[in-house]
């Protein structure tokens, strides 16, 4: 078979949310690298044959580095498999996509990409809308941690702006996060906290900004987490709590 690798989204936890197209890619693939980000049952979609390996990586603890993964997909490929790279949310928001699409690129290997539901659109799975008319005009996605482990330098320029600011993987960051925004003269900003992304897990924690930290800290909170702060996180209260539905525990700690 001619080597081939597929980049597939599998979306922000909850099985169902993985496309048509990624599953039948799944179906087809003699090789799956997933990571931790992707739900086990996804798996199941897979050959019985298929080798599945997990590469996955949390913070501070990597099972793989990124050029070892990359190393492993053209190994795989090259003995003329293809090779499906099952990510989570979608690869090419914050997902090291490119990388590894060029990588394997760079060695004659065909490529294919199948997008994901993204955790960015996880404050719609809890009822919170990113833009709402009259409120905002646009929305910030930023990673609150750069490649040097600092906070982002881009967070103080949306905490200027009447943007909603969606911030991943800032659970740790929170304290710096916070202080950024009451710098900027934001202390009543209401903010969420997702913390389990979709799976059943899956909560959403309400705050401000000058009491939001405190809350986390409360409630034990768990990475991974995303953050939402805007306005937006405030009008449709009532909808949220009737959000069980949906499949995740809800937790709102409004005073």
């Amino acid at each position: 078979m001619k080597p081939k690798l597929t980049l597939v989204g599998a979306g922000p936890g909850d099985p169902e949310l993985i496309s048509l197209k990624g599953m039948r890619a799944l179906n087809m693939a003699d090789v799956v690298l997933y990571d931790a980000l992707a739900h086990p049952d996804l798996l199941d979609h897979c050959k019985k044959n298929a080798v599945k390996v997990f590469v996955g990586k949390r913070a501070g603890m990597h099972s793989y580095q990124q050029e070892q993964i990359n190393q492993l997909i053209v190994d795989y490929a090259l003995s003329g498999n293809h090779v499906v790279r099952l990510k989570g949310g979608d690869p090419f928001i914050f997902g090291r996509g490119r990388e590894e699409i060029e990588y394997a690129e760079a060695l004659g290997i065909e490529t294919d990409a199948i997008p994901g539901i993204s955790s960015i659109n996880l404050p719609g799975y809890y009822g919170i809308s990113l833009t709402h008319r009259g409120i905002n005009e646009s929305f910030w996605v930023i990673t609150s941690v750069t490649s040097k482990g600092t906070l982002s330098e881009d967070v103080k320029l949306a905490a200027k702006t009447n943007a909603t600011v969606v911030l991943l993987m800032g659970l740790k960051k929170l304290n710096e996060i916070v202080s950024v925004f009451r710098e900027a003269g934001k202390d009543e900003l209401p903010v969420a906290v997702i913390s389990k992304g979709s799976l059943p897990e899956g909560s959403v924690l309400i705050g401000k900004v000058n009491d939001v930290a405190h809350k986390v800290k409360e409630s034990r909170l768990q990475a991974p987490a995303l953050i939402v702060l805007g306005e937006v996180v405030g009008p449709g209260s009532e909808f949220r709590k009737e959000a069980r539905w949906l499949g995740a525990e809800l937790l709102n700690t409004d005073g």
